[in-house]
């Protein structure tokens, strides 16, 4: 009877799903945007995915080696920052921009705040926004059947035409992950799958964004237009594979949505209203902030609380 009475800390209920197994299923599901990318754009995206990889996992290594702590590159956390931040960056970029990003993501976003689940952003995502900052004119510098292209969502900002199924099988410029919507989605597939990721993030982001564009952005309910918007730039990468970063995202089924409507919200506003094309990363990093006041409005009251009985 009295083992019946332990009392210990939590978590109560355990899965034999390990982080490391988590994350090695995102890199699984990252393979088909990165395959593609390598194809589309040649060795330089390859060299790119490369050195980011072995950027965050070597900064991750030497900054526990340095502080004395539990080496915990085998987790795979940092090859998934890496990995995240080299699809995220033009196929032109220099090697050594992926290395500055890396360090940037992995030391000041994620191990100063106390490693794996102690960051307050998306690590990859601040990575990048570091860069285009830093070195604006080289992470807007797009390549194209080997000319300088601009993307989609720069045509249509300037008021171009585009053809929405190049966009969506990938036959476009872009960062070396965004382009193809199809294997986006075939590597999302693969997370839902395996139950890493459920859909009320990407789904209520995905709506209230088509909304809000089929409201504000000037093109009323143009079909072409909104899904165009729906395939251009990082909108599905970060939909599926940055918004719902756990560390960085709401527990709460409620917090959840919201926080998904918010990322819809702030990307219709960035691609509206701002001079840029993009506005993915920026509203994700901005959302990242709100999580903590959208759990404290969305946990369930507790017995004895005023929850109710």
């Amino acid at each position: 009877m009295s083992d019946l009475l332990n009392v210990s800390s939590g978590p109560h209920v355990r899965d034999r799903l390990t982080t490391g197994k988590i994350m090695g299923i995102v890199l699984l599901a990252l393979l088909p945007a990165s395959g593609y990318g390598i194809w589309h754009f040649g060795v330089n995206a390859a060299i790119l995915i490369v050195v980011s990889v072995a950027a965050c996992v070597l900064t991750e290594l030497v900054y526990e080696l340095i502080m004395k702590q539990p080496v915990t590159i085998g987790d795979l956390s940092a090859a998934v920052t890496g990995l995240l931040l080299a699809l995220n960056m033009p196929p032109t970029a220099a090697w050594w921009l992926p290395v500055i990003g890396g360090v940037f993501a992995i030391v000041f976003v994620k191990m100063l705040f106390g490693g794996l689940g102690q960051n307050f952003m998306n690590p990859a995502l601040a990575g990048r926004c570091f860069l285009v900052i830093c070195f604006a004119a080289r992470m807007t510098n797009f390549n194209y059947d080997g000319m300088t292209s601009a993307t989609p969502l720069a045509l249509i900002k300037a008021g171009n035409s585009v053809n929405v199924r190049d966009m969506v099988l990938g036959n476009i410029a872009g960062t070396v992950g965004e382009t193809s919507v199809i294997a986006i989605v075939a590597g999302a597939c693969i997370m839902i799958g395996f139950g890493i990721i459920d859909l009320k993030i990407p789904a209520s982001y995905l709506i209230t964004f088509f909304i809000f564009m089929g409201l504000f952005a000037g093109h009323g309910w143009d079909m072409n237009y909104l899904t165009a918007q729906l395939a251009g730039g990082g909108l599905m990468l970060g939909a599926f594979f940055m918004a719902t970063d756990y560390a960085t995202c709401p527990i709460t089924d409620k917090g959840k949505i919201v926080y998904g409507i918010c990322l819809g919200i702030m990307t219709g506003i960035f691609r509206c209203f701002s001079s840029s094309a993009e506005g993915v990363s920026f509203a994700i990093i901005f959302c990242n902030l709100l999580v903590p006041l959208i759990e404290k409005y969305t946990l369930p009251k507790c017995f004895g609380k005023g929850g109710e009985i």
